[in-house]
């Protein structure tokens, strides 16, 4: 199945070293062969490979260079600048990773100007739309996820098994080789308290109390977690950036089958998913600027998503079946009146477009055109 990121990476290819992150089997090494017939795959987590990297001694007459998780050597931005300092883009070189290798740009610039960066989601409805009718992706997202394996399986139990490896993955393997880290029991009882406050904002010092550690300890998992994809934040707007770092964010799972209790969390967890997926698809490949928050005043009134796309504004409400209107638009458009007002509804009556153009979406078919037009 064709990427949605293959035709965008192949413009670019040749150009810079290309940077590909995103979750654990989400389909980067898949995507990556893809893109040239006649390639050298190197995974840094294999011994032979390893000592092929760093003798430097991969086949130069091939179309392609792959470097999975190299960033688990030590200095490895520093080898690709050396690599593309002396001999180019020959062949050229994509580098894979299941951490957050957009954390390059915080922590350095020893890359600077050399590389573009992309970050691979799981399927959502969008990229699906073509393949799958909208509300039919949608049924299988909550029941299998958007990860490529089990949701072209369709099978629960297939699923089941798929997610306890995969976590066990994340946790012993690739979380032990970026951090010193020996609370792996914690940092999975944490996993399971966030999965039941999805859509919630967290209180740093109520996860510690019940996992009995420290409210510095949790903001560490919690930053372990996001950079190695497992989930994300969305951090509530303020015009002042510096009272939105201190405020409580909320966190989404890239899996979106794992919150199956409460579907009204599930569904608000799979449209932050598209949401963000789309938004990081608009920064890689047209350097648009974007950000997405949520708003909540302090009378507990709340839009679950503000979305901002260059110069444009989005507020975005979810519902499971309400398609009143939320009362919230009214309470938050005096402060943002230049933005597009969406209500989205899974199990939906009839679509509704007031005079002041606020909308009523169905939420499946609306993801599945998603639209800011920032291009």
């Amino acid at each position: 199945m064709k990427r949605y990121l293959e035709d965008a990476i192949k413009k670019d290819l040749g150009k810079k070293i290309i940077l590909l992150s995103g979750p654990r089997q989400c389909g980067k090494t898949t995507l990556s062969k893809m893109l040239e017939p006649d390639f050298d795959y190197l995974d840094f987590d294999y011994a032979e490979h390893r000592l092929i990297i760093n003798e430097k001694s991969w086949d130069r007459k091939k179309s392609l260079l792959m470097l999975d998780e190299i960033h688990k050597k030590k200095n490895w931005k520093s080898f690709l600048k050396g690599i593309y300092d002396v001999e180019g883009l020959k062949p050229p070189i994509i580098v894979t990773g299941s951490a957050r290798l957009d954390t390059i740009r915080k922590t350095g610039d020893s890359l600077a100007g050399r590389y573009f960066q992309f970050r691979l989601h799981p399927f959502d409805i969008k990229e699906l739309k073509n393949t799958i009718e909208p509300e039919k992706a949608l049924e299988k997202l909550k029941r299998f996820g958007g990860f490529p394996e089990p949701f072209l399986e369709e099978s629960d139990t297939f699923y089941r098994r798929w997610q306890r490896s995969h976590i066990d993955i994340i946790l012993r393997q690739d979380l032990i080789d970026l951090e010193p880290v020996r609370s792996i029991n914690q940092i999975e009882t944490l996993i399971e308290l966030l999965k039941k406050r999805v859509g919630s904002p967290i209180s740093y010092a109520s996860l510690a109390q019940d996992i009995e550690c420290s409210p510095k300890s949790i903001k560490n998992w919690l930053q372990i977690l996001e950079n190695l994809y497992v989930v994300f934040p969305v951090r509530p707007y303020h015009k002042n950036i510096g009272r939105a770092i201190l405020k409580e964010p909320k966190y989404y799972f890239y899996d979106t089958g794992l919150i199956k209790e409460n579907a009204g969390a599930q569904i608000e967890n799979i449209v932050a998913c598209c949401l963000l997926k789309e938004l990081h698809f608009l920064e890689d490949v047209f350097g648009a600027d974007t950000s997405i928050n949520f708003i909540r005043n302090k009378q507990g009134k709340e839009i679950d998503f503000f979305i901002q796309v260059d110069d444009k504004k989005f507020l975005i409400e979810v519902k499971l079946s309400d398609d009143s209107l939320s009362s919230s638009f009214k309470v938050f458009e005096k402060y943002l009146p230049q933005a597009k007002k969406i209500q989205l509804v899974d199990d939906i009556k009839k679509e509704k477009t007031f005079p002041d153009k606020t909308e009523i979406r169905k939420l499946s078919s609306w993801l599945a055109d998603m639209d800011f037009g920032a291009i």
